[in-house]
């Protein structure tokens, strides 16, 4: 049985013990694509973030709040599966300086600073270790319109990836959207309107 290794919704990054970054990735195309691989034969594997929606029984689940957990998890996991699809949504950058005790407000500012680096690529680490035989499928979310492609393909080389999913904010958290999914040549294989779950059918039956 094929294991397929999916990531899904967002991490979270402390600012103090009770604030965090994070972003409103609703975990519904993980959930989708897990649904998928049950219906092709496969084993969906899933490391998720904190999300509502609920996967399939038959799916394995392992939980990760921070960036770091979610990679650790996916390197963990990532040998023993025949490929991965990145869907989760993780927070890019982390604070510098984690405080212990709850930041306060300042009294005589109207503004703070912070200063931030980023967190871990997910997906670039798997593909340091990626055998010839496993693949891996990034998403790429992009708004600036003119380079929307352009900076789709490049993560996907950066990531070594074979297949990169392009959509936009108006998948956050939504039933429907729309996606092109380019191979590592940069072929456009497939552009498709519609629900989340229709898609994950697309693209596992493009994989598989």
């Amino acid at each position: 049985m094929n294991r397929i290794l999916i990531t899904s919704g967002p991490t979270r990054e402390y600012l103090d013990p009770v604030r965090y970054l994070t972003n409103a990735s609703s975990g519904q195309m993980g959930a989708a694509l897990a649904e998928s691989v049950l219906r092709y034969g496969g084993l969906p594997v899933i490391v998720s973030g904190c999300v509502s929606v609920m996967y399939p029984a038959g799916a394995e689940v392992y939980w990760a709040e921070t960036t770091e957990q979610m990679q650790e998890q996916c390197l963990r996991l990532f040998p023993a599966c025949t490929g991965i699809i990145g869907a989760a949504a993780p927070c890019d950058f982390r604070p510098v300086v984690f405080s212990k005790e709850k930041i306060s407000k300042p009294k005589d500012a109207r503004t703070v600073s912070m200063v931030f680096s980023e967190t871990p690529d997910i997906l670039a680490s798997a593909g340091t270790i990626k055998r010839p035989e496993q693949w891996s499928i990034a998403f790429a979310l992009e708004t600036e319109q003119g380079q929307r492609p352009q900076r789709a393909l490049e993560k996907m080389k950066r990531k070594n990836c074979d297949f990169v999913v392009l959509n936009s904010p108006e998948s956050i958290g939504r039933a429907e959207s729309s996606f092109y999914v380019f191979d590592a040549g940069g072929e456009l294989r497939i552009t498709f309107t519609g629900s989340k779950r229709a898609f994950a059918e697309e693209l596992l039956r493009l994989v598989l």
